[in-house]
């Protein structure tokens, strides 16, 4: 998304989210220091400097620090823009070089702490279907209406459930192999699915 057609935050969207930022800056360093389950919400309020209130006002309970992010605005804009010709699998694997790729290195290390959190703690592993069921959802509006179908269509309900499946073992690989950046690893991913996953 290129800065001349992306509206600029005003001073209070800059502030909201350097705020936002802050909080899941400090609660994911308590977490790696002490523990998740040691960590308790006044100690993350407290190291942003913030009072519990305000901490709420940002995030609804303490593993919603650990989902937030805002790639999603990224990675619809990108879909949408890709050309017709391209099958559904190239314009999400498209998508999500245009679009993910924009994300700073900084917080695609932060992006791997938290996939590692999430993989290490059974509780967050759980609550992690239920935003997964929200990302599915999302993907199966873009493709239904890309492909000028209905979102309850099994075929665009199975195409969902492979590009989740991509994204997922993504995910699974990356905590297991530390070193490998998640876009790259998605990207390669997608391409084996694109490929009809020769082995």
């Amino acid at each position: 998304m290129s800065s001349e057609h992306q509206p600029k935050p005003s001073l209070r969207e800059r502030k909201k989210a350097k705020t936002r930022n802050s909080i899941q800056q400090n609660a994911m360093r308590l977490f790696q220091q002490q523990g998740y389950a040691e960590t308790t919400i006044e100690q993350i309020a407290e190291a942003s400097e913030i009072s519990q209130s305000t901490f709420f006002r940002y995030f609804p309970t303490k593993e919603s620090v650990v989902f937030y992010d805002d790639y999603d605005p990224l990675l619809i804009h990108a879909f949408k823009k890709q050309p017709k010709e391209l099958t559904s699998i190239q314009a999400f694997r498209s998508s999500v070089k245009s679009g993910l790729v924009q994300i700073p290195e900084e917080e695609r290390e932060a992006l791997q702490k938290r996939m590692q959190l999430v993989m290490s703690i059974p509780e967050l592993r759980v609550a992690s279907f239920n935003q997964l069921a929200d990302t599915s959802q999302m993907i199966t509006e873009l493709i239904a209406e890309r492909e000028n179908r209905e979102s309850s269509d099994q075929d665009i309900v199975t195409l969902t459930g492979a590009l989740m499946g991509a994204i997922v073992s993504s995910q699974y690989y990356c905590v297991q192999h530390p070193e490998t950046d998640f876009i790259e690893a998605l990207d390669r991913a997608l391409a084996f699915l694109e490929a009809g996953m020769p082995l």
